[in-house]
């Protein structure tokens, strides 16, 4: 009976063994099949931010190829005739006394500030100025055109000295800039706002802050495009693009802030 018994004690413990076994196996297949699946998922998920970035990068290089355009044609064929109707104006030559004498001074200041805007919106739009002149400068000069528009107060100051950045990034951070402003203008209902651009040896920022309403930002985060809420999520993937830190706080009846930060090296690359 005894060798009986230890022939069942022997299959009992390879039956053990043997499960013992295949339990590991299959636990392995299961960690093995998690780790590669979780591989595959980041993959996956780092070949749709590569293509999202790659989608934005097109769209904001066609974006920019049609301003350009726009700017062109503002300025050789509007710029233009606008000119030529002032150069017609100027040779009409009536007295004060004439009935007509107010209506084509006023006439002649309306056509003065069309030209004056027309000459703005195209340097606004043309990419090539803004690499041409520096960040600074173009910032400057958008601040400058709000303030003589008299929409809202604005404020400008600088420090450190200017360095060069790649145009692409100085273009796509240009941008973000007349974007926020925009924002602001439309939907702040700020009567301040400042703007500061300061440069390092290691870091360019731009800054902005207006006293307006103020908004919830993650909520408009997370609000779909649909709806509102495609701009905010415009320049946070602008930002990723060119590489720079976008950080937005916002607090309802309290105004917001904007922080645009890029760090600098000794070469720049797109």
């Amino acid at each position: 009976m005894q060798p009986q018994n230890n022939e069942i004690l022997s299959v009992i413990v390879i039956g053990g063994i043997m499960a013992v076994a295949l339990l590991l196996f299959i636990m392995t297949v299961l960690f093995l099949y998690q780790k590669r699946q979780h591989r595959h998922e980041k993959e996956l998920v780092k070949l749709k931010e590569e293509y999202d970035q790659e989608l934005l990068r097109s769209q904001l290089e066609i974006q920019e190829g049609t301003l350009k355009t726009i700017a062109q044609e503002l300025h050789d064929n509007i710029g233009q005739m606008l000119s030529v109707v002032r150069l017609s104006l100027a040779t009409v030559g009536l007295e004060k006394t004439h009935p007509a004498y107010e209506g084509v001074e006023n006439s002649r200041e309306i056509l003065n500030r069309a030209i004056v805007d027309v000459s703005n919106l195209t340097k606004s739009l043309h990419t090539d100025r803004i690499a041409q002149i520096g960040l600074r400068e173009a910032v400057q000069f958008e601040v400058e055109t709000i303030r003589k528009s008299g929409l809202v107060n604005i404020d400008f100051s600088s420090s450190g000295t200017e360095q060069d950045l790649d145009p692409q990034k100085s273009i796509f951070l240009f941008r973000m800039f007349q974007e926020i402003l925009n924002n602001t203008l439309k939907h702040s209902r700020a009567t301040l706002v400042t703007v500061a651009v300061s440069y390092t040896d290691r870091l360019f920022t731009l800054r902005m802050e207006d006293n307006g309403i103020g908004f919830n930002v993650e909520e408009k985060k997370n609000k779909p495009s649909a709806s509102g809420g495609v701009g905010l999520k415009s320049m946070i993937n602008r930002a990723k693009l060119v590489g720079c830190d976008f950080v937005i706080n916002s607090v309802e009846g309290k105004g917001t802030s904007v922080s645009i930060s890029l760090p600098l090296g000794e070469k720049q690359s797109s």
